[in-house]
């Protein structure tokens, strides 16, 4: 750590950081030699499997994003293999914002959470990344206990479909609320900005849709169905382009509220230790329900 460090720099204090699910994240205050401040931050994979992919892949994309007006982390160095760390590490520089999870200012916060998405599509790396993975399959689904049985097995049935075609983009692969920071001001909620966006782990190339269907069942557990929906309208609003027929989008709309069905409980977890603690697994898994129900009417 000390070798990444101006000489005279020291670590000052240490500070964990909440909000993840994958890793670990810990602020570092680094004393200046003229008696100053600034911040860095370490994410840490422990006992991951896909830690050395994960970490390679972050780096190359916050090493493509300086100078896109993306706002990203900045890249500081990288130990894949845990050869100088004790485990798989990445360090960066610390952007100033926080997560913002309440259903207050909202409808300020859709359309920037959809603009900046359309502008992180409209990168085109020299080097694409992998192309993007999806585990789920009809077979993993959890229905949660009294869904509307009907839905979600027509919804099942529409994933077991081949993936329709598409027009590849950059991906961040998990663009949600909990992974953008924003200036708030305390006076004035509708001067909110994005000052970062983080976790670039997982980086594939895609359809925009993809993407689009991972930010809306996010904000359709967070702040309810109906924002799950509007945050489509949003992307396309703001320039985006999705998916040619209703029938595509619904494809991958479901699919990923779908594949949320498998891990509710760890989702729901990192937003009730940031304050949302009405959100129980119980009560994501009844709004899970709502939305796969919505896009089954909305779209099927």
């Amino acid at each position: 750590m000390s070798r990444h460090l101006e000489v005279g720099e020291r670590i000052v204090r240490t500070e964990a950081l909440h909000g993840g699910i994958t890793a670990d994240m810990r602020r570092l205050t680094i004393g200046t030699r003229d008696g100053g401040t600034r911040d860095l931050v370490l994410r840490t994979f422990v006992n991951m499997e896909h830690a050395e992919d994960w970490l390679n892949r972050e780096a190359g994309a916050l090493t493509l994003l300086p100078g896109t007006g993306v706002p990203a982390p900045g890249m500081v160095a990288v130990d894949p293999t845990a050869a100088h760390c004790e485990y798989p590490s990445l360090l960066m520089t610390h952007l100033v914002g926080r997560t913002v999870l309440d259903d207050e200012g909202l409808e300020t916060r859709v359309p920037l959470l959809a603009r900046q998405l359309v502008a992180i599509h409209t990168l085109r790396p020299a080097e694409r990344p992998r192309g993007y993975v999806a585990l789920m399959t009809g077979d993993t689904v959890v229905t949660p206990k009294g869904a509307d049985a009907a839905a979600w097995a027509a919804a099942i049935d529409v994933v077991r479909k081949p993936a329709p075609p598409y027009e590849g983009r950059f991906l961040h692969r998990d663009f949600h609320p909990g992974n953008v920071l924003f200036d708030v001001p305390p006076s004035r909620p509708a001067g909110a900005r994005i000052t970062g966006v983080v976790d670039w782990a997982a980086t594939s190339w895609g359809p925009a849709d993809l993407d689009v269907a991972h930010c809306s069942t996010n904000l359709a557990l967070l702040h309810g169905p109906a924002w799950g929906l509007r945050f489509a309208e949003a992307y396309e609003e703001a320039g985006g382009v999705l998916a040619a027929t209703a029938s595509e989008r619904l494809y991958w709309r479901v699919r990923d509220g779908l594949a949320c069905s498998e891990e509710v409980q760890l989702v729901s977890q990192p937003w009730r230790e940031a304050g949302r603690t009405e959100l129980t697994t119980r009560a994501v898994e009844e709004r899970l329900d709502a939305y796969v129900t919505a896009l089954m009417d909305a779209l099927g």
